[in-house]
């Protein structure tokens, strides 16, 4: 029997929701045991196409073809039987039950039968075993294992479906640089053994390190496909952008002022160790270092959000001492969480009750929000983001990753805000929002404000920065000029303590 080309051939496939069309006659194409990256700026159309496959939506036109058989894919059932197999940035675990209870949720028995825990977990650990993590242990609470062994966990699940399309959309997130490893190695194993893989990624070096392949999409059309090492990262940028990449990273000039955050001997027991800074007027702290550092933790501390045990922390020249985040806004703080699904926005509530929840004083007559006054100035500064979103009564969870986070950068510009900390301020996002987050930064630091930015990426704050302090094991073990930043040495320091 002659063999298929192709594991999934996915044509002209359309979609329109309303009157927005979100995919335009896009085809993919991936081969049995390739890793195939899907590239795009976030609203450029991967998710809708992700989703179409896996059964979530269904297609307006176009066909997909499965080892050669076109198939119909109604729901996400349909795609389970064929084989789809789908792992979101929000794992479908439950955080209660066992490994081995979420390894086999669908079969925990046969035929109604009581469960047989012993075979149960026997299975479970032969699984986790043969994908090369037979230490995690399958009667071990989901809930307590960390994000990289639930991604694991979650993997597995979804192979013993005998998965042959696994989409991984943004799987190192949330990841260390170690446990990056651990999963690429993973991937290269199920490439082996000849599941396709269609591997979603905002990171160039991964997509080089790791595909094969690519198809690029831009604005719901593809714009490009090819091999990985037929092509520069500068060309895929472009093909996602639509222009070239000069400038990554906007030129500073600082103009330092006063002081405007102080923080001395600032404790939080088992986290964070006698840490002492400062941050001026028009300037960009960054903080670098490992993830489990403390960097969170000092910052959330300082806001309010957590509890400090000893330590001053002085704003704009007054001692302050913030039993809750309202507090601290009140004064001129602000702080971007680096979960902004979970703690930096509401996201089943629109983008104008996002955007003006911080700043509500501006938009009020009297004791009532002027809802016309609100509404244009919720315009004005979107529109200064350039925000992607169709009503501003749409709720935050209908935006792609970038444009979210540009409602959490709107949210904190429009309460003027003297000091304000990003964490992880462009996780999640891709190339193109990047660029234009960074121009806001930098006009927010140009307007006199001091910006704290904590980053996993050494890029990032070498790119950004005018000084950063490296963080390892709750203390301070450097601090770095601009002059001065580069990986090799922020890596040193990272590893210290």
């Amino acid at each position: 029997m002659e063999k298929k080309q192709y594991r999934l051939e996915m044509k002209n496939i359309s979609k329109q929701f309303g009157g927005i069309r979100a995919l335009d006659h896009v085809s993919v194409e991936v081969k049995p045991g390739e890793i195939h990256a899907l590239i795009g700026e976030n609203g450029a159309g991967k998710s809708t196409l992700i989703k179409i496959l896996s059964g979530a939506y269904t297609k307006d036109e176009g066909t997909i073809q499965i080892d050669g058989e076109r198939v119909n894919i109604a729901s996400p059932l349909d795609a389970k039987n064929l084989g789809i197999a789908v792992i979101y940035q929000e794992f479908m675990l439950a955080p209660d039950l066992s490994v081995a209870e979420n390894i086999f949720i669908d079969r925990l028995s046969d035929k109604g039968k009581l469960i047989n825990w012993k075979k149960l977990n026997s299975e479970a650990k032969e699984r986790l075993e043969s994908l090369g993590f037979g230490n995690i242990s399958p009667q071990k609470k989901v809930g307590n294992l960390s994000v990289a062994h639930q991604q694991i966990v979650e993997i597995c699940k979804c192979l013993t479906h005998n998965a042959r399309i696994l989409i991984l959309d943004e799987p190192t997130a949330v990841l260390t640089v170690a446990e990056i490893g651990k999963l690429f190695g993973l991937i290269r194993l199920l490439k082996q053994e000849g599941v396709s893989i269609i591997f979603v990624s905002h990171h160039m070096n991964e997509i080089f390190e790791l595909c094969d392949s690519f198809t690029v999409m831009k604005d719901g059309c593809l714009v490009g496909c090819g091999k990985v090492d037929e092509v520069s990262q500068g060309e895929l940028v472009q093909m996602m952008i639509g222009r070239e990449l000069t400038q990554m990273y906007p030129q500073r000039g600082a103009k330092l002022g006063e002081v405007v955050l102080k923080v001395e001997g600032l404790n939080v027991k088992g986290r964070v160790k006698n840490v002492s800074f400062e941050v001026r007027s028009g300037e960009v702290l960054g903080f670098s270092g490992l993830v489990g550092s403390g960097r969170t933790e000092l910052m959330r501390a300082v806001f309010g959000a957590d509890k400090k045990d000893s330590g001053k922390v002085t704003l704009l020249g007054e001692e302050v001492d913030f039993k809750e985040p309202k507090h601290a806004v009140e004064k001129g703080l602000g702080y971007l969480s680096e979960n902004r699904k979970s703690l930096g926005l509401l996201v089943n509530q629109s983008i104008r009750i996002n955007t003006t929840m911080s700043s509500l004083e501006k938009v009020k007559k009297g004791c009532f929000i002027n809802h016309k006054k609100e509404k244009e100035y919720v315009k004005g500064l979107l529109s200064q983001m350039s925000t992607k979103y169709g009503s501003m009564e749409d709720d935050v969870s209908s935006l792609s990753g970038g444009n979210q986070q540009k409602i959490s950068f709107a949210k904190w510009m429009s309460a003027d805000c003297k000091c304000i900390v990003f964490d992880e301020p462009t996780r999640g996002v891709d190339v193109g929002a990047k660029v234009e987050i960074y121009e806001i930064i930098n006009s927010l630091a140009k307007q006199g404000v001091a910006v704290i930015i904590i980053s996993s990426e050494m890029t990032e704050i070498i790119g950004m920065c005018d000084r950063a302090l490296i963080m390892a094991q709750g203390r301070i073990t450097g601090e770095l000029d601009k002059d001065f930043l580069n990986e090799d040495t922020i890596i040193k320091l990272a590893m210290e303590g």
